[in-house]
């Protein structure tokens, strides 16, 4: 979503100066209303920076810093503050890069990527050579009927991948304000069920095929990890829907706000694994976020331990009770998506 600037018209992001007494990320949010009627969970771990020259009603311009935060997208209301005073337009990355003056939010905008398309579940790995060719030399189709089959790892990887975008957005509505809770919960689960699925077929192809791209062992750790963080997630809800929580306190909004970051470059860095040498670049810029995206989490997780004994500890241990209990399926959740980074971290070592 982009906006245009009220003196130049040109294009840009929602953006302005930090509120007094939030977050910066709080911030972003509050001026993506303002400036374009969006809302939606903000994750409080910044993309990057960029600088501009901001003019001043005198006519001269002052340099300023723009902390760039990813916000996942609920909607767009009627009616807000500055709705007659800019003109909003969504647009694909490419000409969003295009379309901004910046050439560091440029940047930023292109390499903020959006989940790709799963390649179908039927597709083969290795592209396939017509049957006529097999027929007629005898010699390849002997070899063609006694060459191992190679699974399709790629392919279930990449699928699984989906589930966990979409359990971490279920996950985002669960915790929104207003959220529809029982189909937020319903959704987590039925995409829980979907890994699991995903996750047995892999299992069956290292057990059955006998080509794989990787070492068993790395391919069973990887779906293994990727499993576990919808897992989690499921158990979240699972804890919710128990316990009739149907108010969340603001750091678990932004530890979800974490994890669906976090799934979002998971899926960017997972298809990257079939041509690890080309991509080992990205994959290690791809798994460094992560990384952040844990550490950060983890600072999110102890300040919000406290603030709740502070508020609940001694009144209402109870609440308190439960509460840590949210956390800690939300600190375990991004963990797993650490444990992602570090099996690609491994693939890329062992074969890049």
């Amino acid at each position: 979503m982009l906006i245009t600037s009220r003196e130049t018209r040109r294009w840009v992001v929602p953006k302005g100066n930090p509120v007094k007494g939030i977050a910066l990320h709080e911030s972003a949010a509050h001026e993506a209303f303002e400036e374009a009627g969006v809302t939606g969970i903000a994750c409080p771990t910044a993309l990057g920076e960029y600088r501009y020259a901001k003019r001043r009603p005198d006519g001269t311009t002052r340099g300023m810093n723009v902390a760039v935060f990813p916000l996942l997208f609920r909607e767009q209301a009627a009616e807000w503050p500055e709705q007659d005073e800019r003109e909003t337009s969504w647009f694909d990355l490419a000409d969003a890069a295009a379309a901004v003056d910046e050439p560091e939010l440029k940047e930023l905008i292109l390499n903020f990527q959006a989940p790709p398309a799963p390649v179908p579940l039927g597709e083969r790995v290795l592209p396939a050579v017509p049957d006529k060719v097999w027929a007629k030399i005898p010699v390849l189709r002997w070899f063609h009927a006694m060459m191992p089959k190679q699974g399709r790892f790629f392919e279930l990887f990449e699928a699984h991948t989906v589930t966990l975008v979409a359990g971490s957005e279920a996950l985002a509505e669960l915790f929104a304000d207003g959220g529809d809770i029982p189909s937020s919960i319903a959704e987590i689960i039925r995409r829980e069920h979907q890994a699991d699925d995903i996750t047995r077929e892999v299992l069956g192809d290292v057990r059955r095929v006998f080509v794989t791209p990787f070492d068993r062992s790395a391919i069973i750790d990887l779906i293994g990890a990727m499993d576990d963080a919808i897992d989690q997630m499921n158990g979240t809800a699972k804890s919710i829907a128990l316990y009739g929580l149907d108010r969340f306190e603001p750091p678990m909004r932004d530890m979800v706000g974490i994890i669906v970051e976090a799934a979002r470059v998971t899926s960017e860095a997972i298809p990257l694994l079939r041509r690890l040498s080309p991509n080992a670049q990205r994959l290690d810029e791809l798994t460094s976020r992560l990384i952040q995206l844990e550490g950060h989490a983890d600072e999110i997780h102890e300040a919000g331990l406290k603030a709740l004994f502070k508020a609940h500890g001694e009144t209402n241990p109870m609440a308190f009770i439960v509460g840590r209990e949210i956390y800690g399926h939300l600190e375990k959740v991004v963990d797993k998506f650490e444990d992602i980074a570090n099996e690609v971290q491994g693939l890329v070592i062992d074969h890049a």
